[in-house]
């Protein structure tokens, strides 16, 4: 097990060619994520959490080639393909730490990637990913965990990568078939269901609870 995030080397960039006459391939090699650590949000990702949507990322988008991950961190819970810079082609597990190999695509913002690369500049990885916090006396505990990506981002330092990974700027709720959604449109949803007359009554309450939360 891992208990220093610190002491997890850098990535390793690894240019691989089939032949001469045709265009080499760009890997992105190192460490993903890290369970059981408390991050610089106070936040701790237990292992079997990781192990268990590791192995339904791997099942689901890594071998079918499906794990793209893009330039920077959106807001959305969705990958965006314009946007796409790697694909992810191996995740593996060694104690708490998870480690990746991404092969940058010739996409626009893959190019961004390469060229980034070919002037030094150091890239990481940081993953995206939706879940539920579980408050604790010390810090809080990230339960129902769902790997969104892992985008490619500038900071190379390992702990700050994966503090950058989780959505931050939206919420979201775990619905009862299992998707997330986020809270704005379960909200709109709310509204529809009501009859025109109720709207006003609906919206007045919610606006009240609010105040009553600041």
């Amino acid at each position: 097990m891992c208990e220093n995030p610190d002491s997890v080397d850098e990535f390793e960039i690894i240019e691989e060619e089939s032949n001469k006459n045709a265009p080499s391939n760009l890997y992105i090699k190192g460490p993903y994520m890290m369970a059981e650590g408390v991050n610089k949000n106070n936040r701790m990702y237990p292992l079997e959490e990781l192990e268990r949507e590791v192995q339904r990322y791997n099942e689901d988008m890594v071998t079918p080639g499906r794990a793209m991950g893009e330039l920077n961190h959106p807001t959305s819970a969705d990958v965006d393909l314009e946007r796409a810079c790697h694909m992810i082609t191996e995740l593996s597990q060694d104690g708490s730490v998870f480690y990746g190999k991404s092969k940058v695509l010739s996409t626009p913002c893959g190019q961004i990637v390469r060229a980034l690369i070919n002037d030094g500049v150091k890239v990481g990885m940081s993953s995206r990913a939706l879940g539920t916090l579980e408050e604790g006396s010390t810090h809080n505990t990230v339960r129902n965990l769902k790997l969104v990506a892992v985008d490619c981002v500038a900071d190379p330092s390992y702990p700050s990568a994966f503090v950058n990974g989780i959505l931050e700027s939206k919420q979201w709720v775990l619905a009862d078939n299992g998707k997330y959604e986020e809270i704005y449109d379960q909200f709109e949803k709310s509204i529809s269901n009501l009859p025109s007359k109720e709207v006003d009554k609906y919206l007045l309450e919610r606006f009240l609870s609010f105040i009553n939360k600041i």
